[in-house]
């Protein structure tokens, strides 16, 4: 395999430590001071590495929402439901690596300013169990509060209601949201375990933009696969896979893999338009997958980031969420296009809660993916 240029050397820092490779380090000109817009000083991450029987599993968890109608009984028994649905899975599949895909939190139904104690609940099924995990923002994340109309009627606005921390203040505990920026930033500098990233400032809103590699057992330097994350929008801006976005990929991608041999997989929010075009009416082969109870609800534009997916031959998949009825695959051009399964009892639907899982497998490279169920069952949809 092509080993990375001497400029994606791994620095050591003090925690005890996991790599992350969401941005370029230089480390060329150490002795010169570095512009701040080009350097981010971070810990590095474990190399993330196939195990030894040559496989590499990722849980997908989509669609959490953690914190929905937070003020009542019903809000609080959604997120229980919530975290064992995530255990379940955890403990049956015991995957090497989590992508939590957007919308953790409903954070227009948070009110308090430290909206971060909710999304630490989110993960905090995956930190138990010493797993490692990337996230990425939906168009919940970071929405402005929305003050329930029922607030100002005889019966006033309720008691505030944190979860349970030992880090709980009354000023943690009040009425302001909490944005992307800083949602990401305490859950990389508390969690050894988190491989997430605030994706360089230029791409700014959006923020979970930052890919990862994904090394030989045999050799923690040779990348077996490339893992994209970007950042769909929605919330307080667009919902949309920004021109700048689109060309930080291509940059990114030709420069790590410029002769087209490592493989790479995707993942996002919020579908592109694309998936509208290959949306089944039934599940029927070609595409595979068990519900599909909902139109594709996709980003309000498309800036380029589809055309340079497909035109990359190693981009085998991009992954989404977003839409709690669907979690089919189709295939597109020369690449699938995924949905995960609603996984959090918190959003909209009653279907049953799940688990898109995907595996890797290196000598030759192979990807499939199945579903496990909250109940336990296996549903294998055949990608």
């Amino acid at each position: 395999m092509k080993r990375l240029p001497n400029r994606f050397t791994i620095l050591s820092f003090t925690c005890i430590s996991v790599f992350l490779s969401g941005f370029v380090i230089n480390i060329a000109n150490s002795h010169e001071r570095p512009e701040k817009t080009n350097i981010l000083r971070i810990p590095t991450r474990k190399p993330l590495q196939f195990s030894s029987n040559s496989s590499f599993k990722i849980a997908l968890f989509a669609d959490l929402h953690y914190g929905e109608n937070a003020w009542t009984d019903w809000g609080p028994r959604q997120d229980a439901k919530s975290d064992r649905v995530m255990s379940t899975i955890l403990d049956q599949e015991t995957p090497d690596f989590v992508v939590y895909l957007g919308d953790l939190i409903t954070a227009n139904n948070l009110p308090i300013q430290n909206a971060s104690l909710y999304w630490d609940r989110a993960i905090s099924p995956t930190r138990a169990r010493g797993i490692p995990w990337a996230t990425i923002f939906g168009n919940h994340d970071d929405m402005p509060f929305e003050w329930p109309i029922e607030w100002f009627s005889a019966s006033g606005i309720p008691q505030l209601r944190c979860p349970s921390t030992n880090s709980t203040t009354s000023e943690a505990c009040s009425f302001r949201g909490t944005m992307r920026v800083e949602l990401m930033k305490k859950e990389v500098e508390q969690n050894c375990l988190s491989y997430s990233a605030n994706g360089p400032q230029e791409l700014w809103p959006g923020v979970s933009n930052y890919f990862l590699q994904v090394f030989s057992f045999d050799d923690p330097r040779s990348p077996v696969a490339f893992l994209y994350f970007l950042d769909s929008g929605g919330g307080t801006y667009p919902e949309v896979i920004s021109t700048a976005q689109a060309s930080w990929f291509q940059n990114m991608s030709q420069e790590l893999n410029p002769e087209l041999s490592i493989p790479e997989i995707v993942f996002w929010h919020i579908p592109s338009k694309a998936y509208k075009e290959v949306a089944p009416f039934w599940i029927l082969n070609p595409c595979i997958g068990s519900i599909n109870k909902e139109r594709v609800d996709a980003q309000e534009a498309e800036m380029g980031i589809m055309d340079l997916i497909v035109n990359r031959p190693t981009v085998k998949a991009v992954f989404v969420g977003h839409n709690h009825g669907l979690d089919w695959c189709c295939p597109y051009k020369k690449l699938w296009l995924c949905y995960a399964r609603h996984t959090g009892y918190g959003g909209y639907g009653n279907w049953a809660r799940g688990s898109r899982i995907v595996e890797m497998t290196q000598q030759p490279f192979s990807l499939k993916s199945w579903i496990r169920m909250e109940n336990g069952e296996f549903l294998h949809d055949g990608c």
